[in-house]
């Protein structure tokens, strides 16, 4: 069992011109445990708190040069220090100069001569209320991000069901309609000709439509929930086969697609990369030029991570359209190509959860470059 490391000592800052006094202080209060940091004046005593912030500060009011109230206005008057307690210890008992104490920022007021009971309860008193302060402040902090979360989380689901309700909507709109064609053909008899077999077509495509945004809304929630093992990812298969699902949409856009030679093993979770080069790849061929030419290329970081990448010949993206693609549910060109704004943020949480980052290089009448990096695979006996 190893032993705790020491609680580190509470540090007390004492400003008084008389030595004397400096002396108890300094006695009574180290003697019960507190590092005591003495000045005889403000100016002093103002450098040394701002290079050391102490815990607490007894401080004369009555001194020559800067008066005690002055170094109190000061230390409240910048952020850093005002927020250390400040006591303020004098001979003046009258009431007028208390009021005047607490109106410059102090917190309690020590009466000369000095009750060495009464400097340590008002000491220990008000390190006391500070920590609390302290623990509630991080509380408050720490409740504040768990509400951001809570909120964005909140505006994920809403966003969730527009996406739902309209992009579902409108493919079970079309079914319905063409559904009720054919009933009608076949309760009067009709035979079936090569108008019916479109009607089966456009059926056909629109079941399609919304399996991807129920397959894609199952994506999104299976990497939030879902814990992997990062693993050897041979980025060769992987491209391989993602051509091969692409191929289709490929040859339907009469794209161009440019393939680097050579490709690295990196860490990842295969199932995953996979989906991330699909959205890449697919977004690059709605979104590019016409015809499209799409390259993927990767290269090695600086600091060892692999930056994998997809170029398109497209239009390119504003400063403001950069800082949307990753988010949930954004479509940026509605008028260009359908989509459920699912693909790039899919991209950016299966990134982020394997230590990665997405990035985009885009400017407009220049295409857009998207990237992601991964660590690079290292066998355990190397």
């Amino acid at each position: 069992m190893t032993d705790q490391a020491p609680a580190p000592l509470r540090d007390i800052v004492v400003v008084d011109d008389t030595p004397e006094n400096i002396s108890l202080l300094v006695d009574v209060l180290s003697a019960k445990g507190y590092n005591i940091r003495p000045y005889q004046n403000g100016a002093d005593a103002i450098e040394a708190i701002n290079e050391h912030k102490p815990d607490i500060i007894l401080l004369d009011i009555m001194m020559p040069g800067m008066d005690g109230y002055e170094v109190c206005e000061r230390l409240k008057a910048n952020e850093a220090t005002q927020d250390i307690p400040v006591i303020f210890i004098s001979a003046l008992a009258q009431t007028a100069e208390k009021v005047k104490g607490f109106a410059v920022g102090g917190v309690d007021y020590i009466t000369k001569p000095f009750q060495f009971r009464e400097v340590l309860a008002r000491v220990e008193t008000h390190l006391a209320l500070r920590d609390l302060k302290q623990q509630v402040e991080a509380a408050n902090a720490q409740l504040a991000e768990k509400v951001d979360q809570l909120e964005a989380r909140n505006a994920e689901l809403d966003a969730y069901s527009y996406t739902v309700a309209h992009d579902l909507k409108t493919p079970l709109s079309v079914l319905t309609g063409y559904v009720e064609l054919l009933r009608n053909e076949v309760e009067i008899g009709t035979e079936l000709d090569g108008s019916h077999i479109g009607y089966l077509d456009f059926i056909s495509r629109n079941t399609v439509k919304m399996t991807n945004i129920i397959d894609a809304l199952l994506l999104l929630a299976g990497v939030r929930n879902k814990t992997v093992e990062p693993d050897l990812v041979d980025m060769k298969k992987v491209i391989d086969e993602v051509l091969m699902r692409i191929n289709e949409i490929a040859q339907s856009a009469n794209a161009e697609i440019i393939v680097a030679d050579d490709w690295p093993h990196s860490l990842g979770y295969g199932p995953w990369i996979e989906e991330v080069w699909i959205n890449y790849v697919t977004n690059a061929l709605k979104y590019g030029g016409t015809p499209p030419v799409v390259e993927l290329g990767w290269t090695e970081q600086t600091d060892g991570m692999f930056c994998f990448w997809v170029k398109d010949n497209g239009a390119g993206l504003t400063e403001k359209q950069q800082q949307q693609v990753f988010v949930d549910f954004q479509r940026l060109h509605k008028q260009r190509a359908e989509g459920h704004g699912l693909g790039l943020s899919i991209v950016r949480r299966i990134v982020e959860k394997l230590n990665g980052q997405v990035g985009i290089e885009s400017a407009p009448g220049e295409g857009s470059r998207f990237t992601f990096t991964l660590p690079p695979y290292k066998r355990a006996d190397a």
